[in-house]
C-alpha cells in the first residue's frame, strides 16, 4: 500500500506533463497556422527578410511562430464616394461627385503593404480623385459640364484609372452621379432661360403680325381686283347686272321675312290705309 502511493503520484505526474506538452504542441502548431478565406490574399513579414515579395492564396498556411506574421487584404470590388468642389475655366464653382469601384492588383500586393498599408485605398482615392476632377473641370466653362457630360465623365475616367495604376490600384468603374452649380449661377442660368423665352415669344408674336399684315395686303387687293372688275363689267354691260342683284338680294329678304311669325303683310293701295285706319274723315 506504501509503495503504490508514489506509483500513482509519478503516473499523474507523467499525464500532466503529457497534457502539457500537447497543449503547448497545439498552442504552436495553431500559432504556426493561418486561413485566407475566399476574396482574400495575405502578404507575410518576416523579421529577417522584411515582407515577402510573393502573395499567398486562399486556403490554411503555415508559418513561423513569432518569425512570420500575415496580413490579410480584401481583394474583392469596393464602393467609394467623394465630393468636390471644383472651379470651371469662367471661373464658376461646381459640387461634383464621384463614385468609383476598386481592388488591388493582387500580383503587387506586397508593394502595396509596404508602400501604403492595409487602408490603401483610403489613402490614395480621395487625393487622386479631387486632383484629376479640379484638372478636367478646369478644362471646360460651366455650361459644357452638362452639354458635354459624357465627355467629361471619359475624362475623368480615363484619367483616374491611369493614375490610379501608378498605386497598383485597379478601378473597375468610375461615374460622376451629382452635379450641382452655385447659388449666383444657378440664378444666371434660370434668368438666362427666361429671357431666351420672352425672345422667342416676341420672335412669334412679331412673325404673326407680319402673316397678318401680308393677309390683309392680299384681301385689299382682292377687293380691288373685284372692284375693278365689276366697273369693267358695269361699263361694258350697263346697269342691268346691278338690278338683277337687287332684285336678287330683295327676293332673299322677303324670303327671310315670310319665315317670321312677327311679320304680318299690308296690302297696298286704300285697302291697306283703310285697315291701318289711315282714311281721313270726312
Amino acid at each position: 500500500t506504501m509503495s503504490g502511493g508514489p506509483a500513482a503520484v509519478s503516473f499523474l505526474t507523467n499525464i500532466a506533463k503529457a497534457a502539457a506538452g500537447l497543449g503547448a504542441a497545439a498552442s504552436l502548431l495553431s500559432a504556426s497556422l493561418y486561413t485566407v478565406d475566399g476574396g482574400e490574399r495575405a502578404v507575410v513579414f518576416d523579421r529577417f527578410r522584411g515582407v515577402l515579395p510573393d502573395t499567398v492564396g486562399e486556403g490554411t498556411h503555415f508559418i513561423v511562430p513569432w518569425l512570420q506574421k500575415p496580413y490579410i487584404f480584401d481583394i474583392r470590388t469596393r464602393p467609394h464616394n467623394f465630393s468636390s468642389n471644383s472651379g470651371t475655366k469662367d471661373l464658376q464653382m461646381v459640387n461634383l461627385t464621384l463614385r468609383l469601384l476598386s481592388r488591388p492588383d493582387v500580383v503587387n500586393l506586397p508593394t502595396i503593404f509596404t508602400s501604403l498599408g492595409l487602408e490603401y485605398d483610403d489613402k490614395v482615392l480621395p487625393s487622386i480623385g479631387n486632383e484629376v476632377l479640379k484638372a478636367v473641370v478646369a478644362q471646360f466653362n460651366a455650361d459644357q459640364l452638362l452639354t458635354d457630360r459624357p465627355h467629361v465623365s471619359a475624362l475623368v475616367r480615363d484619367s483616374l484609372i491611369k493614375r490610379a495604376r501608378e498605386f497598383n490600384i485597379i478601378l473597375d468603374d468610375v461615374a460622376i452621379t451629382h452635379l450641382s452649380y452655385g447659388a449666383d449661377f444657378s440664378q444666371a442660368v434660370e434668368k438666362k432661360q427666361v429671357a431666351q423665352q420672352e425672345a422667342e415669344r416676341s420672335k412669334f408674336l412679331v412673325a404673326k403680325a407680319e402673316q397678318e399684315r401680308r393677309a390683309a395686303i392680299v384681301r385689299a387687293e382682292g377687293e380691288s381686283e373685284s372692284a375693278r372688275l365689276i366697273s369693267e363689267a358695269t361699263a361694258i354691260a350697263g346697269t342691268g347686272l346691278i338690278e338683277l342683284r337687287r332684285i336678287e338680294a330683295a327676293k332673299e329678304i322677303a324670303a327671310e321675312l315670310a319665315r317670321s311669325p312677327n311679320v304680318a303683310y299690308i296690302p297696298s293701295g286704300d285697302n291697306g290705309k283703310m285697315l291701318l285706319g289711315l282714311n281721313a274723315i270726312k
